[in-house]
């Protein structure tokens, strides 16, 4: 069977590649004074993100996309590496100084946060957020043997 013509776009044009290219919006350039870090630490890796006080990201990186793999990547020396990294990106940004927002149990918690200070990113306040159950799930059954 032969296939049915495709229908043409009214606004296409004749000969194929001459209007393929449209052109991309220019990205703006953000100035944001003030931010939040979030910094999500677990036993296996750390996730460093930065927002606007809107919420919306800006940057972000973690010990897993500096290279780290394996267990390397859930020690402090990879959450700061992640750390130091996003506070470059941010400070291009024009952030000079940022609320902190800590989760998790994860051995990088502190020198995440130490590496931004370092890096020249003036640290307002550290706040846990890390969720606590009130008296969570029911346990398993108790066992009979």
């Amino acid at each position: 069977m032969a296939k049915p013509e495709a229908a043409t776009r009214p606004d296409a044009k004749e000969g194929g590649k001459e209007g393929a290219k449209e052109k991309k919006a220019k990205k703006v350039k953000r100035s944001v004074p003030r931010a939040i870090v979030h910094v999500k630490s677990t036993f296996n890796n750390t996730i460093v993100t930065v927002t606007d006080l809107n919420g919306d990201t800006l940057a972000w990186d973690s010990a897993g996309s500096m290279g780290f793999k394996g267990s390397r990547k859930g020690t402090p020396f990879a959450a700061q590496r992640a750390g130091e990294n996003v506070a470059e990106k941010v400070k291009k940004m024009g952030v000079r100084e940022v609320e902190v927002r800590v989760q998790g149990p994860g051995a990088g918690r502190e020198s995440a946060v130490r590496a931004l200070q370092q890096r020249g990113i003036d640290v307002k306040s550290i706040e846990d957020v890390t969720p606590i159950p009130h008296n969570g799930c029911r346990p398993k059954k108790k066992r009979r043997v």
